[in-house]
């Protein structure tokens, strides 16, 4: 049986993960490939940490070269993470004439441009399923599954952490910081968690996968990007009273000449199927013109999750080597002399509901000063609702509007800022649905 030799750059979890599914699961893969994956040399700065799989030392090599020069190797799986040295190992592969795999989505969202040219130049594979939803495999359906339709509409949980605090904090009704520390003790966060709670984890995968949904490059720089660590256990609630749940949302939609792009809080309706997502999983809501809505669901990281995904890559890149071809199809399913720039609408000129809680006054007339400002701006309330009763103090009002813009809803909540009968700018929370 032929063999087709692979190198992995990267032994942590995810590349551990790997091994493992290559180890277990070699005569599942062979029946599907035709050929035997050989895992010829894993290269990483740590080779004598036990990784929980076992490994022939010969395999084990410090040196990046033994990876990316080896001829016996045809694909090289890079799992370092981040910019550098990621980047420059892919490289370094692709122009070693070397198949790459990869999982790593901070650095496709803003080289990307710059390591497709550079594969396509060497005529070498890039997969990269693993980098958007984990295990799910929504890159390839986006990419090759609805090949046929136009894509208006993404909905996306891509962020298993952000989504785990925010089921934790409905159900157990705790605080952000508190869940926080919980899902840092439990692994679910890391001890820096600034990329995945203000949303620049979701943004990276929202810029790669509106890319190949839209066939526009969507660049990193355009994504609104917001985070949930200014939600409150209190606005969770008041959401579902009004039947809604809050989520921290991928959003991406186009038109047909402008893109929206943004990730951020927000209210979904709680009989939504994304509305359910629980825990640490992800899910993608799209909507193509001819197949219609349809959603992904999974885990969304993880080392067995995402070890599918990369060996998946491998599997598929494998077949292009077996049959002596490549970019059978292109990385971001338009050919990339086809792949326009994005025009990306600005958040200004987005317009949605909107929930606005304020720390009121209770005196009279505030409320009927706060819905004046909203109304010169030309914002309708849909409904208003003020939480208890104490003269004179500070009590939550809470608003949700009909459709407006963003500027004229920021302006106006600004506005009201500066009026001295708030305790603090007013809370805002997008609605969508």
């Amino acid at each position: 049986m032929r063999e087709i030799g692979v190198g992995i750059i990267g032994i942590g979890t995810v590349g551990a993960g790997v091994v493992q599914v290559l180890q277990e699961n070699a005569d599942e893969i062979e029946r599907r490939l035709g050929a035997h994956l050989r895992l010829v040399k894993v290269a990483d700065k740590d080779i004598e940490t036990d990784r929980g799989v076992r490994m022939d030392r010969s395999v084990l090599t410090t040196d990046v070269a033994e990876v990316v020069e080896n001829p016996e190797i045809q694909i090289v799986v890079e799992l370092v993470g981040g910019y550098e040295p990621a980047k420059t190992f892919l490289l370094r592969a692709i122009r070693a004439g070397k198949h790459v795999v990869t999982a790593n989505k901070a650095l496709l969202a803003v080289h990307g441009d710059e390591i497709i040219a550079a594969a396509r130049e060497r005529g070498v594979d890039l997969g990269f399923e693993a980098s958007v939803g984990g295990g799910i495999p929504l890159l390839r359906a986006v990419r090759e599954g609805m090949a046929a339709n136009r894509i208006h509409t993404i909905f996306g949980i891509l962020n298993g952490t952000t989504n785990y605090i925010l089921t934790e904090m409905k159900e157990k009704g705790e605080s952000f910081e508190r869940v926080l520390r919980e899902a840092q003790k439990l692994g679910y966060a890391e001890a820096d968690p600034t990329f995945d709670v203000e949303g620049i984890d979701a943004a990276h995968k929202l810029t790669i996968l509106s890319t190949l949904a839209f066939g526009r490059k969507v660049p990193f720089s355009s994504v609104f990007t917001e985070g949930i660590s200014r939600v409150t256990p209190q606005d969770i609630q008041y959401a579902a009273d009004f039947g809604y749940a809050v989520k921290l949302l991928a959003v991406a939609k186009f038109d047909g000449k402008r893109v929206e792009a943004r990730v951020h809080p927000t209210m979904i309706p709680s009989n939504h199927l994304l509305a359910g997502v629980r825990g640490v999983y992800n899910a993608a809501y799209i909507d193509a013109d001819f197949l219609g809505p349809t959603l992904y669901y999974g885990q969304g990281a993880g080392r067995r999750a995402t070890a599918s995904a990369v060996v998946g890559d491998l599997v598929e890149l494998a077949r292009n080597v077996l049959l002596g071809v490549s970019w059978r199809v292109p990385p971001r399913g338009f050919q990339e002399d086809m792949l326009e720039p994005a025009v990306v609408k600005p958040i200004d000129e987005i317009s949605c509901q909107y929930y606005v809680r304020a720390m009121a006054l209770d005196r009279p007339g505030v409320l009927s000063r706060i819905s004046g400002i909203l109304g010169e701006h030309g914002i309708s309330i849909e409904s208003v609702v003020q939480k208890g009763r104490d003269a004179g103090q500070a009590v939550p009002l809470i608003i949700m509007t009909h459709e407006a813009r963003e500027a004229d809803i920021r302006q106006a909540l600004g506005e009201i800022d500066t009026l001295g009968v708030t305790l603090g700018p007013p809370a805002l929370i997008r609605i969508e649905g």
